[in-house]
């Protein structure tokens, strides 16, 4: 398996390389060179398979052989034992065939553990197997930081910085970052919003002198194991419903495209996807291009569902470039414009084939409480405001009831108690091996939104060995 850029002017890399890349040299994102594709036997012989080989299944043609097979079967069991459910990420009935998947059995209670537990795996294995190092710099609304922190957090071969905008994340996610005790761990809160902290993340990338400087690699979803690790739980929910010939639909809580892009990924391999959800909160970008056939770039909007306050969407790149029949050039046309115009318009072919594929959904905060209550009411589940907006999305936009729905539950309820004790009057507690969270001791750095005090602050924290 090969891995091109959108862009189409970087080198094409196989999977490990790709993966250590992170972004690409032209400032496209990796893909695979062609799609692999699962038939209705090899989908249904998921069925009955525990999470770890169903993962291994559906995500090993990815991988070619840039990793030998029993090297890659032992990396994905050792990802997946270590989730604290014995389904990894189980199926709830919330009503008659509407399904919510809880991804938050990972060490840091949200679902970017179930990729991010993978990908640290992956470095450990590859940088081992090279004796090499790297200096990873990642950006994060809220649960990528955590999760990336959890699984590089005193690895010999990494060191991590961390950018979160300073105020804007929950108190549970700050200290998620802050109150790990590691040498190779660095948070960093940016004077700014998400989309600040990623537009500096990838000026460190598209810096080449630094990027060579300190070997930088990234762990965000710009990254493509990143996906990779978000397409195994489709197909798992789609085994366990026995949907491998009949359709069935999920609800994607959305911020930056990446966990339904996954979704969309799975739909070219074969999985029998009808619709995907993207179901927003006030910052609506994507749930407006949707409906208008613009994607326009406005102010970040604070909210209940922090990490989903975001106005550029990274992933979306990949998608477009699929849109634009996988014509490079074209797509860093219309990156560059959107870059200088904050407007990204969509041809009526293009938008007819992304709602062919996705339907919009916006809920605002009021509509968030009001869901988390109601489902608390209704069922006895407490959501936090990011699942009850996917809650909420897939209830309203079923299609067939006979498709069975299933509502992606990206976090445990304890990561927003605020939200949930006020919209229920509940308390959610944290899990046993968080239970000293809140009163442990930070560690974090406030920078302002600028490019050269970050990359002075990773140069001057670099541990010994490392690149520069």
């Amino acid at each position: 398996m090969r891995y091109i850029s959108t862009r189409g002017a970087a080198p094409t890399l196989d999977f490990a390389d790709a993966m250590l890349a992170g972004l690409a040299r032209d400032g496209g994102l990796y893909v695979p060179e062609s799609w692999p594709t699962m038939g209705a036997d090899e989908i249904a012989a998921l069925a009955g398979r525990d999470y770890a080989e169903i993962a291994y299944r559906v995500t090993r043609p990815f991988v070619g052989d840039a990793i030998g097979e029993a090297d890659y079967r032992a990396i994905v069991e050792r990802t997946y034992a270590a989730f604290d459910h014995a389904a990894v990420a189980p199926l709830k009935a919330l009503a008659p065939n509407h399904w919510v998947m809880e991804l938050f059995h990972g060490p840091t209670l949200a679902f970017k553990d179930y990729a991010m537990q993978l990908l640290g795996n992956l470095f450990n294995h590859v940088l081992g197997a090279r004796g090499e190092r790297v200096t990873i710099v990642g950006a994060t609304s809220g649960d990528t930081g955590s999760a990336a922190i959890e699984a590089c957090r005193g690895r010999d071969a990494i060191d991590i910085f961390i950018l979160y905008p300073n105020g804007r994340v929950s108190e549970v996610q700050r200290r998620q970052m802050t109150c790990v005790d590691a040498a190779n761990v660095h948070a960093i809160a940016i004077d700014g919003t998400f989309d600040d902290c990623q537009a500096l993340l990838k000026a460190l990338f598209n810096d080449g002198a630094f990027r060579d400087e300190v070997a930088l690699s990234g762990v965000n979803s710009i990254n493509w194991a990143r996906i990779l690790g978000q397409i195994v739980y489709y197909f798992a929910a789609a085994a366990a419903l026995g949907c491998w010939q009949r359709q069935i639909a999920f609800a994607v809580p959305t911020g930056n495209f990446g966990n339904i892009y996954a979704g969309y990924v799975a739909r070219r391999m074969g999985l029998p996807i009808s619709h995907l959800v993207l179901a927003t909160n006030a910052n609506d970008i994507l749930s407006r291009l949707l409906a208008t056939g613009t994607m326009k770039r406005g102010a970040v909007h604070p909210s209940l569902s922090p990490s989903m306050d975001i106005q550029v969407a990274s992933n979306f790149e990949r998608f477009l470039f699929d849109l634009m029949e996988r014509d490079g050039p074209r797509v860093a046309q219309q990156m560059a414009g959107f870059q200088d115009t904050g407007e990204l318009p969509l041809s009526g072919d293009a938008l007819d084939q992304a709602r062919a594929v996705f339907t919009g959904f916006r809920l605002d905060d009021d509509g968030t409480i009001e869901e988390i209550s109601r489902c608390f009411q209704a069922t006895g589940e407490l959501l936090d405001p990011h699942s009850a907006i996917g809650v909420a999305g897939g209830a309203a936009h079923r299609g067939d009831p006979a498709v069975p729905m299933v509502s992606l539950a990206t976090a445990h309820p304890a990561k927003f108690p605020e939200a949930v004790e006020r919209a229920t009057g509940a308390t959610p507690q944290l899990p046993p091996h968080l239970s000293d969270l809140m009163t442990q001791p930070e560690r974090f750095e406030v920078l302002p939104n600028d490019l050269a005090a970050v990359q002075g602050f990773v140069r001057a924290h670099l541990a010994a060995g490392a690149p520069a």
